[in-house]
C-alpha cells in the first residue's frame, strides 16, 4: 500500500488544531434535556407519543468511509473511490476547522458502556446551522449513557450534515479518537462513528470487539430438568436477526422459570473469560417487526419513548412499521427497559426482559457460552449447523450472507462476505480473526463441556434465479422461509440439548430434528438435484477460497489458513493441495502439477512496522 496518499504530519497537526477549536463561543454544551425541545420541532408526534423523522440519507456512507493514519489502521484493499477521498482529506480536513469556527454547533457529552474497566467517553459536535440536525444529537444521545467516573477513554466525533452530498464522505482518524461525518444526516453515521472507535480501541486493551448482540438465557435442561443460564452471542450482518435474536423469547416457558433476557443488540467487546462488556444503554433497530412475531421489540416501539427514522407515519399519526414504500430502511431508538412481553400471569402482566447489567457475565459463571452465526441464505443452507471450535473460527472469517432479491435484484442470490459480519473494522482484518481464534481456542480448551457453536440460517431453502440471455436475473423459484417459530424452536432445542445432528456435504453437522417442528421438507434434497447442490457447493467453496486468498495476504495465522484449504474437499471437484509446514519456504514440497496456475501459502517474517502477529500469506 503507497504512503504517498497518508500524510501522518498533517492528521496530528489538525487533531491538534482542532482541539483548539472545540470551545469556541459558537459551540454550546448541552444536555440531552436540552435538546428534546428544539427537536421535537421538526418531528412528527404519533399516536403513541412517539416522534419520527425523516433523513434525506437513509443509510450508512460505508464506500465513502476511509481511516486517515498510521499502516496499521489502513484498509488493505482500497476501491478507487476511496483513494481519491484520502488523497483530497488535506482540504476537506481544513474545510472542517473553518466550519468548525463559522457554523453554530451543539456538544453533547455521553457514555459508552457500563463496567469498571472501558468506557469511552462520546463527544458529540453536531452543527445546527440547519435545524432539523438537533434530533440527529438527541436521538444518538439517547442510545448511551449519563458520564461517570468509570475509566473512559475519549472520543470525538464531529458531525456536519451540511457539508454538500459531492463530497459526501466520513473520515476516521484512529490515531486521534476522531472521526468525521460530512454530507450525511444519517444517525446511523453517529451511532456506528463511536463504536467503530470502540471496537477499535477495545483491541489496545486486550479486547475484541464484536459486531454481535448478547443475551443471557435461562432454560430448563431436558436430561436434569435443573434451570442453567447460558450466555448467547449473536453474530451477523445488519438486518439478518441480530435484534430480533437478541430479544427473542424462543417460546420458553416462565411459569417454570425459562427466560431470555437481553444484554445487547449490536456491539460487545470479548475478554479472554468470556465475559462481553455492552456498549449502548438502548438500541437503534430496524423497524420491520411483526407485532406477534417480535412481541418485545413491538412493545418498545410503540412506547412513547421511542424515537423513528423513516419509518412511515400516517396522516393520522399511525406508524406503520411494515410499510417501506418510502425507504426500506425503517430506524428506531428503542428503550432497552421497554423490552416487554406479556404472559397474563396476575397482577403484572407484562415482564421485562432486559438483563440487570449490559455485561455478559465470563463463562465460569454461567453453565454454558454460545457462539452463534447469523447467515441469511436462500438455497441449500439447512436452517442450523454445529460447529467446531475451527468450524466456528472459520464462520468467523467468511461471515457468510447473500443478497436478496428485493434489496439488489442486479445481485440477487449472490454472496456477501464480511469477515466477523462487522464492516467496521479498522486496519487488519486477519488481525481480529487470529484474535479471536485465539480467544475460543482458549475457553473451549479451559471450558471443554460448557463453550459451543452454531450457524442459523434465518434466510429459507430452495430458491432459484437464473439469468436470461441479456444478462438479467430472473426469479424462478422463491426461497421457502425459515417460520420465525420454528426458529425458536431449533434455538429452544440446541440450549436445552434436545435437538439432533448429523454429518453433511457441508463438512459440517446438519440439524435433523428438533422439538416441536417437522424439519423434513427442510431438506436440500426436496428442492434440487444432486446437480444442483454439488454446483452449489462449488460455488460455496469457489467463493471462500477466494475471499480467503485476499484476506491472508493481511497476515491471517496458518492453523487458519490450513483449516480453510481443507474445508474445501466438500467440492466434488477437489482443489490442489497446499502444504504447509514448519519448515523454511524451501523445503515445502510444490503442490501437484495440474497445468493451472495455483497460490501457495508463502512464510513471511513479523512486520514490524504493522506490530502484526506471525502467521502466513498466500504468493
Amino acid at each position: 500500500m503507497s504512503d504517498s496518499i497518508y500524510d501522518l504530519e498533517l492528521y496530528a497537526r489538525f487533531s491538534r488544531d482542532l482541539q483548539r477549536r472545540l470551545n469556541g463561543p459558537n459551540i454550546k454544551e448541552v444536555t440531552l434535556e436540552d435538546l428534546r425541545e428544539p427537536a421535537i420541532r421538526t418531528g412528527t408526534q404519533t399516536k403513541f407519543g412517539s416522534w419520527g423523522w425523516r433523513s434525506a440519507v437513509s443509510s450508512r456512507i460505508g464506500g465513502k468511509t476511509c481511516y486517515l493514519g498510521s499502516e496499521k489502521v489502513r484498509e488493505f484493499h482500497l476501491p478507487d473511490g476511496k483513494k481519491n477521498i484520502i488523497k483530497k482529506a488535506p482540504e476537506e480536513l481544513d474545510k472542517v476547522l473553518h466550519l468548525m469556527e463559522t457554523l453554530p454547533f451543539v456538544k453533547l457529552r455521553r457514555q459508552m458502556g457500563q463496567n469498571g474497566e472501558y468506557n469511552p467517553k462520546c463527544n458529540l459536535y453536531m452543527s445546527v446551522a440547519d435545524l432539523k440536525n438537533y434530533r440527529l444529537a438527541y436521538m444518538w444521545g439517547n442510545t448511551m449513557g449519563p458520564v461517570t467516573n468509570a475509566p473512559g477513554p475519549e472520543f470525538t466525533l464531529i458531525h456536519i450534515p451540511e457539508e454538500h452530498q459531492i463530497r459526501q464522505q466520513a473520515l476516521m482518524l484512529p490515531d486521534h479518537n476522531t472521526t468525521l461525518v460530512l454530507g450525511s444526516d444519517y444517525m446511523g453515521e453517529d451511532k456506528k462513528g463511536f463504536l467503530r472507535n470502540g471496537m477499535h480501541y477495545a483491541d489496545s486493551l486486550g479486547m475484541l470487539g464484536l459486531h454481535a448482540g448478547t443475551k443471557v438465557v435461562v432454560i430448563r435442561d431436558a436430561k436434569t430438568n435443573k434451570l442453567k443460564r447460558y450466555g448467547v452471542l449473536l453474530f451477523g450482518l445488519s438486518a439478518t436477526g441480530k435484534s430480533t435474536w437478541s430479544c427473542h423469547q424462543l417460546g420458553l416457558d416462565w411459569k417454570k422459570g425459562e427466560r431470555t433476557l437481553v444484554c445487547q443488540d449490536d456491539i460487545c467487546f470479548l475478554k479472554n473469560d468470556g465475559t462481553a462488556y455492552g456498549s449502548e444503554f438502548n438500541y437503534f433497530v430496524k423497524t420491520d417487526v411483526d407485532a406477534k412475531l417480535q412481541e418485545s421489540m413491538y412493545n418498545s416501539l410503540v412506547h412513547k419513548s421511542a424515537l423513528y427514522e423513516n419509518v412511515m407515519i400516517n396522516a393520522d399519526g399511525n406508524p406503520d412499521f411494515l410499510d417501506e414504500n418510502l425507504c426500506g430502511n425503517g430506524r428506531g431508538v428503542i428503550a432497552r427497559k421497554q423490552l416487554k412481553i406479556d404472559r397474563g400471569h396476575w397482577p403484572f402482566a407484562m415482564k421485562d426482559i432486559w438483563y440487570h447489567t449490559l455485561n455478559l457475565p465470563p463463562v465460569d459463571e454461567l453453565d454454558g457460552i454460545v457462539f452463534a452465526f447469523i447467515t441469511r441464505r436462500n438455497t441449500i443452507m439447512t436452517f442450523a449447523q454445529r460447529l467446531t471450535p475451527i468450524q466456528a473460527a472459520l464462520a468467523y472469517l467468511w461471515g457468510e450472507s447473500s443478497h436478496s432479491y428485493a434489496s439488489n435484484p442486479a445481485k440477487a442470490g449472490e454472496s456477501v462476505r464480511t469477515v466477523g459480519t462487522d464492516p467496521f473494522i479498522v486496519g487488519s482484518r486477519a488481525h481480529k480473526i487470529n484474535q479471536f481464534y485465539r480467544i475460543i481456542m482458549d475457553l473451549a480448551s479451559s471450558f471443554p463441556d460448557k463453550v459451543h457453536f452454531y450457524q442459523y440460517n434465518t434466510g429459507g431453502m430452495g430458491e432459484i434465479i437464473e439469468k436470461d440471455d441479456a444478462g438479467n436475473k430472473n426469479m424462478i423459484r422463491k426461497t421457502e422461509r425459515v417460520p420465525i417459530d420454528t426458529m425458536a424452536a431449533i434455538q429452544r432445542g440446541d440450549l436445552r440439548g434436545t435437538n439432533k445432528y448429523q454429518d453433511s456435504f457441508l463438512g459440517t453437522e446438519t440439524i435433523v430434528s428438533a422439538e416441536g417442528v417437522d424439519l423434513t421438507a427442510y431438506r436440500p434434497e426436496a428442492y434440487y438435484s444432486q446437480d444442483q447442490i454439488d454446483n452449489y457447493v462449488r460455488d460455496i467453496v469457489s467463493g471462500r477460497r477466494k475471499f480467503t486468498e485476499a484476506v491472508a495476504e493481511e497476515w491471517l495465522m496458518p492453523e487458519i489458513i490450513r483449516a480453510a484449504e481443507e474445508s474445501y474437499s466438500i467440492a466434488q471437484e477437489k482443489a490442489p493441495k497446499v502444504f504447509i509446514s514448519s519448515k523454511k519456504k524451501d523445503d515445502i514440497p510444490p503442490p501437484k502439477d495440474t497445468g493451472k496456475p495455483v497460490k501457495k501459502l508463502v512464510d513471511w517474517k513479523p512486520n514490524e512496522r504493522l506490530g502484526r502477529d506471525r502467521g502466513w500469506r498466500y504468493g
